[in-house]
């Protein structure tokens, strides 16, 4: 998506460690208008799959799943990353490591809210090491849905996420994906 990858460029910001910032536009701070052309894309790729949720993990990637649920016209559902009182003990529950916080949350999903029936795309803003998919992926195989498709904002396709979900028979699609990115600023997006 061109767009995306303009805005990137643009706004975008690269910090040691290989950490890209978007938070002006994508996460943080958000570019509404962006976001629902982003939801429009994923709803194109996966139109045709018979979608019934929408899957993502809180925070970043509920503004981009709301976008999305809203074209397919369909419920939104965000694993919790910590557990509340007031969600009960019938839950699906996975442990997610996460790359930009260098920490494990355990997340849940309520057992009311997905079940066998279920045709799930999973949106999130970033893949990187795929942990978070590969979590959210774990809940719907407790559930017995059926994960239909990943649809990624920004894919750092100089980790091995990508990879690995498609080699596990993941439909994935990334809307921008960084072959490479350098600390001074350079991005260079795979054509």
């Amino acid at each position: 998506m061109k767009l995306l990858e303009e805005r990137i460029r643009k706004d975008g910001r690269i910090y040691p460690g290989n950490i890209l910032k978007v938070d002006s536009f994508l996460n943080h701070q958000i570019d509404v208008s962006l976001i629902d052309k982003i939801g429009e894309a994923f709803y194109e790729a996966y139109k045709d799959c018979g979608i019934t949720k929408i899957l993502t993990i809180e925070a970043s990637g509920i503004a981009i799943a709301c976008s999305a649920a809203r074209f397919f016209n369909v419920p939104l559902l965000f694993a919790k990353k910590s557990q509340s009182l007031n969600l009960g003990n019938d839950l699906y529950t996975t442990t997610v490591s996460s790359f930009t916080y260098k920490k494990d949350y355990q997340v849940t999903i309520s057992k009311r809210y997905l079940s066998e029936k279920d045709h799930v795309l999973i949106v999130d803003d970033f893949l990187a090491t795929g942990n978070a998919i590969i979590g959210l992926a774990e809940l719907c195989r407790l559930a017995g849905a059926k994960v239909e498709g990943v649809g990624i904002c920004i894919e750092k396709g100089f980790q091995q996420g990508g990879t690995q979900l498609r080699e596990m028979g993941y439909s994935v699609t990334s809307l921008a994906v960084i072959e490479s990115m350098t600390d001074d600023g350079e991005i260079v997006f795979k054509s």
